[in-house]
């Protein structure tokens, strides 16, 4: 192919050269027939991502939960929920991704618990108990009764659209929870409670799982004086996000995990931070290998570029603007720190609907976005059924939507007097729900994903749109994602070259260059529906085509015009 396939040795870790595949549970294999995926649906898929040639498998809560929002509320940190198996079922599940040589990441969920979990509820069964001030408990604002309007500790709004605390009654105080009311926000200032969290972790990891990926990691530390934010506009809800995001003992409380957790233990392990709102400069200091906290971080930046006021505000996005945002990160994170890849999770509409063409241009433009995002310097995740392009399912009524946030998002706009029709469109186009649709294994009814009735409709397009279709077809997007995983194992480039964007300010083609001791990778890509010409001065006849998406790629050459969605790897 034209790549260099030695080098001198690096000195970087294993999960530098790997790739990360997500898997949502509910929605990735129904082993029973009740219609929600399990682990031993996982279990039995296992040969696809072998045939795929990820690395790392990182489970979405399995835990025992209540399930106010798809198990990110956990009631037992220690325990499998029924819903989902046993723990019979997941050690059957460790030791057969270790046998295919596959490790497993679980997502760590300890910003904030259920309130049915025993610590919650210890904790608000008295003033007095000693697990009270394991949760953030406040009084009234002063001069106010609890329960009257406007008497929250804060006047802070939460991620789902409502207020940051709630009166317990019984109490008469006000707990913290950024979140939904069932998950209350667990008080990281206590030390019991991140010697709890550290031997909760220890166990797991004593179980055989190899990491952790942290949800919102970076709010566990809060400004202890809870300021008021300024209002949102046109609301009574204010913004705390000084307050409560990369707080104070952030770093402190990261480097303890780790030193508690990881320090002492030989092993092989990978630790990722989700991090909202987190800086190129706060990453960096983060997964500084020096300082001992994460090995990479989930950023959100680019998941902002076709945003106006929040996630449901969709805006045309300029292809100027992606590449502002992932060439900053690039260069911030180029001598210290590592970069997470990714253009879709269980939060996240599906990329070929987002930011490419899910119709006229499918299959091109979701193996553009491919090639564009595994070339990046950074570790990529995989989101299930991404690999063979999945889109966004339509979301029609109501009776469609899953997802807590989305709800919450309708009853709050619908309140304001904005037709049913404009918030369903809003929602269709950017709720979570849009990646929780059920994977579509195969053409027969329900995709191959349950014998049962699923607990979400399978997209209709699954017929045509589905793995098996795609497993002997060398042009789909399942094989190019393949290609770009074993490119990634066998070229030192792709690991640790330099990077260099390329005509940033084009507002059509994404191109970057790879480089390492005399070895060049070049990216070039159409991002758009129109014919464009290869950009003067890129490239030249002695870069050879290592990989290309779209037919007669070779016999067109290296600087030939690049087609509606065309993307092209050379080497040199």
């Amino acid at each position: 192919m034209g790549v260099v396939t030695g080098g001198v040795e690096q000195d970087r870790v294993w999960w530098r050269s790997a790739v990360v595949y997500q898997i949502w549970p509910r929605s990735f294999c129904d082993s029973d027939g009740d219609g929600i995926g399990d682990i031993n649906g996982i279990t039995a898929k296992l040969d696809h991502l072998v045939r795929l040639g990820v690395d790392v498998v990182w489970l979405s809560p399995i835990y025992r939960s209540p399930h106010k929002d798809f198990g990110y509320d956990i009631s037992d940190y220690q325990a499998i929920d029924p819903t989902f198996g046993t723990l019979d079922d997941f050690d059957r599940l460790v030791a057969a991704l270790h046998e295919r040589g596959l490790k497993l990441v679980m997502d760590l969920v300890v910003n904030h618990t259920s309130d049915q979990h025993r610590w919650f509820i210890e904790s608000r069964s008295s003033p007095d108990d000693p697990k009270r001030d394991w949760y953030w408990w406040r009084p009234a604002r002063p001069g106010l009764d609890a329960g009257a309007p406007g008497a929250e500790p804060t006047n802070w709004r939460g991620f789902f659209s409502q207020p940051t605390w709630t009166l317990d009654e019984a109490t008469g105080e006000y707990y913290m929870h950024l979140f939904t009311p069932e998950q209350p926000d667990l008080n990281w200032e206590n030390p019991e409670v991140r010697a709890a969290v550290y031997e909760m972790m220890r166990w797991w990891l004593d179980r055989g799982v190899d990491g952790f990926r942290m949800d919102v990691i970076n709010l566990i530390s809060k400004a202890p004086e809870l300021a008021d934010g300024a209002l949102f506009d046109g609301g009574e809800l204010g913004d705390g996000w000084a307050s409560y995001a990369n707080g104070p003992r952030l770093h402190e409380f990261l480097q303890e995990m780790h030193r508690e957790v990881f320090a002492d233990r030989s092993g092989a392990w990978m630790t990722v931070g989700e991090m909202p709102g987190v800086t190129v400069e706060i990453a960096r200091d983060v997964t500084d290998p020096a300082r001992g906290e994460l090995d990479m971080v989930f950023h959100f930046e680019h998941m902002s570029v076709d945003r106006g006021v929040d996630r449901f505000d969709v805006e045309p996005f300029d292809v100027r603007a992606l590449k502002e945002v992932f060439g900053r990160w690039q260069t911030g994170l180029a001598e210290t720190g590592w970069n997470s890849l990714y253009w879709s999770n269980h939060d996240q509409p599906r990329a070929v609907s987002r930011f490419g063409d899910d119709t006229t241009y499918w299959k091109e433009s979701a193996t553009a976005l491919a090639m564009v995002l595994h070339l990046h310097r950074g570790t990529p995740y995989i989101f299930q059924g991404e690999e063979f392009g999945m889109t966004n399912p339509r979301i029609e009524t109501l009776e469609d939507v899953r997802d807590v946030e989305s709800l919450n998002y309708y009853a709050a706009e619908i309140a304001k007097g904005r037709s049913p029709f404009d918030v369903l469109r809003a929602i269709d186009d950017a709720g979570r729900d849009n990646a929780r649709s059920p994977v579509q294994w195969d053409e027969t009814e329900h995709a191959g994903f349950t014998t049962g009735t699923p607990w979400m409709p399978v997209d209709a397009n699954h017929t045509w749109l589905n793995a098996r279709a795609q497993y002997d077809d060398e042009t789909s997007v399942f094989n190019v994602y393949r290609r770009l995983i074993e490119l990634r194992k066998h070229c030192p480039t792709v690991v640790d070259g330099d990077f260099d964007m390329v005509l940033a300010d084009d507002p059509h083609l994404y191109a970057f260059s790879r480089r390492l001791e005399g070895h060049q990778l070049l990216v070039v890509a159409n991002f758009s529906a129109t014919e464009r010409d290869w950009p003067p001065g890129v490239g030249d006849a002695e870069f050879e085509l290592v990989l290309g998406n779209v037919d007669g790629a070779a016999r067109h050459g290296g600087t030939a015009p690049l087609r509606p969605w065309e993307a092209r790897i050379l080497s040199r």
